[in-house]
């Protein structure tokens, strides 16, 4: 299947910035799309951004104007470049892959957390 594996959490003060990776391996040629997910403490498990095969971004509102996503050719690496960070944006963040438009693969998560 696909294997990911997220990097680049930690902490950071209000206003600053992180940039997180997610390196995938394996069936990668087969993925439709890729996307970041972030669970906060008691909180479900909810979208943060998404990009298409053709490149193509969504965001959650919550992040529009403050996160970018991107991707290297061939799905081998997605990244999360996140500005301007608040507090609420605190939460594990998970690397997510669908393949065949129906096969979920899933990171570990790496934690983000904003003090202040």
């Amino acid at each position: 299947q696909v294997q990911l594996v997220e990097s680049g959490g930690g902490l950071v003060q209000a206003g600053g910035s992180l940039r997180l990776s997610c390196a995938a391996s394996g069936t990668t040629s087969s993925i439709n799309a890729m996307a970041w997910y972030r669970q906060a403490p008691g909180q479900q498990r909810g979208l943060v951004a998404r990009i298409s095969t053709q490149g193509t971004t969504t965001y959650a509102e919550s992040v529009k104007g403050r996160f970018t996503m991107s991707r290297d050719r061939g799905w081998n690496t997605v990244y999360l470049q996140m500005n301007s960070l608040k507090p609420e944006d605190t939460a594990v963040y998970f690397c997510n892959a669908v393949r065949f438009a129906t096969y979920n693969s899933w990171g570990q998560g790496t934690q983000v957390t904003v003090s202040s």
